[in-house]
């Protein structure tokens, strides 16, 4: 069940979800935050009140290294992350590197580590994308955008 939110947190949510907060999010917040969630240990970042992690990751073609700040939800020890792209069309290249190359780095607040990466489908899915709307209810607005594209569901196990 998707959870209530306060008055401030639904104009928050609505401002993010739409297509100039989507574009804010990735050309802003996507500068400023890796250098933030790396100095406070993934403690601080531009998204006040969301859960925020710095994906260390490698191109799927150049195979340099590659930094992603993002926001996530928790599944236990498992992190989900969901590839929205702010509703585009297409996945967004981390998705495409993650597929690639399924080992990464996280850093977040009491979760820094190695990881593994799988894409959940079917009845997973469904329940990891209802546990990410808990933690942000823009991701529906965002697969009404898409398209037609499917967002994909990821789960990130400690390695």
């Amino acid at each position: 069940m998707v959870q209530q939110l306060s008055p401030l947190k639904r104009f928050a949510t609505k401002l993010a979800s739409s297509k100039a907060g989507s574009l804010y999010i990735m050309a802003v917040s996507s500068k400023i935050d890796p250098l933030l969630l790396k100095k406070t240990d993934g403690r601080w970042s531009t998204m006040v009140g969301q859960p925020v992690l710095l994906l260390k990751h490698t191109g799927a073609k150049s195979g340099e290294a590659r930094e992603t700040p993002l926001v996530y939800a928790a599944d236990g020890d498992d992190i989900i992350l969901i590839a929205s792209k702010g509703g585009m069309p297409k996945n967004p290249a981390w998705y495409h590197n993650l597929k690639a190359h399924p080992e990464c780095d996280v850093i977040a607040k009491n979760r820094s580590g190695r990881y593994r990466v799988t894409e959940a489908t079917g009845a997973e899915r469904d329940r990891l994308w209802e546990l990410a709307l808990d933690v942000y209810q823009g991701y529906d607005t965002y697969q009404a955008r898409t398209g037609g594209r499917i967002i994909p569901v990821l789960v990130l196990t400690r390695a």
